[in-house]
């Protein structure tokens, strides 16, 4: 029988790596094959292209199609200048809490997910359980991609993805997409007594910049009156911005970072398409100055929305477990859409609020744990029906 305490260990061992999204998780994963391995797991890595990092598939029970996968991250965010009061690389317990980074947001899933591995060793499962366990969920839900590809090309198509992000073990059927698009502008310096000399690369900026707020504007301002999700409407915010040495000297570059956040339904390309048919237009007048000016437009993140398919397998599988049927959506994002694009039925539920993720002194609250054994409980009589 799983009990807290066993969850509680694995916990603490997840949270004593220092997986920030930056870092490496190599040290997390090799832990958690050598935890796995001696249950006659088959595990499978999908590394990133630098080798630093690697997704996780792990597959107990039959090389088969139709099997549940319980999909997390392991990467974090930072906890630079946040004030812990505790230390955010140990699991501490307190009135009921857990404390530690990423507690919560989302090695509190891995580890009940974990914790019932040798239950699902000893089952005879008709239809595999797997572990889908991704790197830079953080960074706009970059590092799952390979593993998708490799289920999808693999022949054993899951039919549910249960993603254990925190919702309070409510269900959450649908999320908002994201993408981060980084821009560079190069421009030519020049003394700023004489404009015609140079091409200040934040003026160019600017008229980018104002083209953007006018789609956010125009966004807002035809918001569906009717709608789960909040804010209602496709949000566009820039987020970084950086460029100039001088006051006197016309900026020869200048950066800035713009955050997409689409409802289900919006196509980002043709909601940005005014913004890069500017973008095209200012690239020309640079390049004009030299081969060194222009602009160049890198998206660093793209995760789709996830979509609400109140029918499909994965919603019918959590909502049995959990007697949840309320809708609930929300404007964040996760792996789900990738899932679910890959054709991969997938549903958002797990231990925790969202509230606490991202947080100083992050915490899991202990009767959510003990809400989540009840749940795996149910989750383990239906593979044994």
């Amino acid at each position: 029988m799983t009990t807290i305490a066993s969850v509680q260990g694995i916990l603490a061992r997840l949270v004593s790596f220092d997986t920030t999204s930056r870092d490496s998780n190599l040290p997390l994963i090799e832990w958690v094959e050598d935890f796995l391995r001696p249950l006659g797991a088959e595990l499978v890595r999908s590394p990133s292209e630098d080798g630093r990092k690697s997704n996780l598939w792990a597959r107990f029970g039959p090389d088969l199609p139709g099997g549940i996968v319980l999909s997390g991250h392991t990467d974090v965010v930072p906890v630079d200048g946040q004030p812990w009061s505790t230390n955010p690389w140990d699991l501490i317990e307190r009135d009921g809490r857990w404390y530690g980074r990423g507690s919560c947001d989302m090695k509190g899933f891995l580890a009940l997910a974990m914790a019932h591995a040798e239950v699902f060793s000893k089952l005879p499962l008709s239809r595999p359980v797997h572990f889908a366990f991704s790197y830079d969920e953080e960074v706009g839900c970059a590092g799952v991609e390979p593993m998708i590809a490799k289920i999808a090309a693999s022949g054993s198509a899951p039919s549910v993805v249960w993603v254990g992000e925190p919702t309070q073990w409510g269900v959450l059927s649908a999320h908002k997409g994201i993408r981060d698009y980084e821009v560079r502008i190069t421009g030519k310096a020049a003394h700023s007594s004489d404009p015609r000399l140079g091409a200040s690369a934040i003026h160019e900026a600017i008229d980018l910049l104002n083209i953007l707020r006018g789609i956010a504007r125009e966004q807002e301002s035809n918001a569906p009156k009717a709608s789960d999700f909040d804010p209602s409407w496709t949000t566009i915010t820039v987020g970084e911005i950086g460029g100039g040495t001088a006051p006197n000297i016309l900026a020869r570059e200048c950066r800035f970072v713009f955050d997409v956040r689409t409802v289900p339904g919006v196509n980002p390309d043709a909601l940005l398409a005014p913004f890069f048919a500017e973008v095209e237009r200012v690239h020309a007048k640079l390049s004009a100055r030299g081969p060194e000016c222009g602009v160049t437009v890198e998206i660093r993140a793209n995760a789709p929305p996830l979509q609400v398919v109140r029918d499909s397998a994965a919603e019918q599988f959590i909502r049995a477990l959990t007697g949840d049927n309320n809708l609930r959506v929300a404007a964040f994002a996760t792996e789900a859409g990738q899932f679910q694009r890959a054709g991969f039925p997938a549903v958002i539920c797990g231990p925790g609020s969202i509230d606490q993720a991202h947080q100083p002194d992050e915490f899991l609250a202990v009767l959510e744990v003990e809400k989540g054994l009840r749940v795996f409980e149910r989750f383990i009589a239906m593979l044994r029906a």
